[in-house]
């Protein structure tokens, strides 16, 4: 888990909020643990630092004296691995993850999360499985009539769209730390909306679809910015939001894009499962670009899993959907505006890259900006994913040797993402120094490490 982008043990992040220092702590899992009948611990503190710092498992009976003190029920030690069950335990005000689905929990999920309070937000993952939250998701009740304030017509949510389409394009120009406050004050618009007028059946829905959209905006660009907790707390006000509209096109793009969420920070598995949950809503969609983002976001779960066979037949099947879109005429979502081919083959470079094929993932990147010649496209409408996949490419072209490659592809992500507010494009600039370093004593690498130091 992590702290504003920086990775923070459960067990620290919970001494840290509770005050207590490691004597304090073991005093404390002493007293419980004799309580249980296991008998003394050995009050050390670095037992405390082995734990957190180190890797060291504590024994089946010190976690579970841990569960009664934090109060996470023994299930849930012997259900998940040290120290995944311990998160449990981090997070505050868990009875919005067990509210019902109805557009009244909804509405007061999402203002508590618009407001910025009074939720746990530094950093911690709001949900550790994402099983409860589909089984609540079958359950969704869906909007209907208002009848306070002012009647609104059908023309209010379609501005809303409007102005959604305008961030969504925002966010790819100017990054997610200069858009993220805006997509707030447009959820905060919409919630205010939805709570003082009086609208139709129809209305509503619409109104609650603008919210979801609104909400995973808000997700995305948190989460692009390094804030995975607070990210996850939108996309789960989002979800349900998507849910209370009842428009399936709105609950697949928030499934799939929350999958980007879990994969990237450690549950690949439940990236998967919500990527399943949104396919098994595409059929009713009927869109292929749809199917083809749901299959490349598909692939990324199975590569940060290290499936590789799973991974290239997701790959293969984004591209068929992508080019069935293409054999089409049929308008697709404005929300996969985003996906072109030039993307879906940086995709494929990525899942290589961490399948661990730096050939096999050049190959792709090659292809994308070069050989299809929509180089120039990506850098004008996407300048943040560019400096993303070019510092990809570089990670490769270290994985094979060409050292040269490396620095001028790293060159030219600089330049891309100067500008741009994202952390997802810092951190990979980083990880390409980092792959860099082993290689400082070549003139040309420590020219490059010296210069963007």
């Amino acid at each position: 888990m992590s702290i504003d982008g920086h990775h923070v043990h459960p067990l620290s992040y919970l001494l840290q909020r509770e005050g207590w220092t490691a004597d304090s702590y073991l005093a404390r899992l002493d007293a419980v643990h004799r309580r249980l009948g296991y008998g003394a611990i050995a009050l050390d503190r670095k037992k405390v630092t082995r734990w957190t710092r180190h890797g060291v498992t504590p024994d089946i009976r010190t976690q579970l004296a841990m569960a009664r003190l934090h109060g996470v029920p023994n299930h849930e030690v012997s259900a998940r691995p040290w120290p995944e069950w311990l998160k449990l335990a981090c997070v505050l005000n868990r009875h919005v993850l067990d509210a019902e689905w109805t557009p009244t929990a909804t509405m007061d999920l999402l203002a508590r999360v618009a407001a910025g309070g009074p939720m746990d937000r530094r950093g911690f993952l709001v949900v550790t499985g994402v099983t409860p939250v589909l089984a609540g998701l079958a359950t969704a009740e869906q909007a209907v009539a208002s009848s306070r304030g002012s009647r609104i017509g059908a023309s209010v949510p379609v501005l809303f769209e409007q102005s959604l389409a305008v961030l969504r394009r925002q966010d790819d120009h100017l990054g997610s730390g200069q858009v993220h406050a805006s997509a707030r004050a447009q959820l905060q618009l919409i919630i205010a909306t939805l709570k003082g007028k009086s609208y139709a059946d129809e209305v509503g829905r619409r109104l609650y679809g603008v919210a979801a959209e609104a909400a995973r905006i808000c997700g995305w660009t948190a989460y692009d910015s390094g804030r995975h907790g607070l990210a996850e707390e939108y996309y789960l006000s989002s979800l349900r939001a998507a849910a209370s509209s009842g428009d399936e096109i709105t609950t697949a793009n928030v499934l799939g894009f929350w999958a980007v969420l879990r994969y990237a920070t450690g549950d690949p598995r439940g990236g998967a499962d919500l990527v399943a949950a949104a396919a098994g809503r595409s059929r009713h969609i009927g869109s292929a670009k749809v199917d083809a983002m749901l299959h490349a976001t598909r692939a990324r779960a199975h590569s940060y899993a290290g499936e590789a066979r799973e991974t290239r037949q997701a790959l293969d099947a984004a591209f068929v959907a992508f080019d069935r879109s293409r054999d089409h005429d049929a308008e697709e979502p404005d929300c996969v505006y985003w996906l072109t081919l030039g993307e879906l083959h940086m995709k494929a470079g990525s899942c290589e890259l961490t399948l661990g094929s730096p050939d096999r993932a050049l190959q792709c990147f090659t292809q994308a900006s070069g050989d299809l010649k929509i180089n120039t496209a990506l850098q004008e409408d996407f300048p943040r994913d560019v400096a993303i996949y070019l510092a990809r490419e570089g990670e490769a072209r270290v994985g094979l040797g060409d050292l040269d490659g490396a620095v001028d592809a790293g060159s030219r992500a600089i330049e891309h993402l100067g500008g741009v507010s994202s952390a997802r494009g810092t951190s990979s600039f980083t990880d390409l120094r980092a792959k860099l370093a082993g290689h400082r004593g070549v003139p040309v690498v420590r020219e490059f490490l010296e210069k963007t130091a």
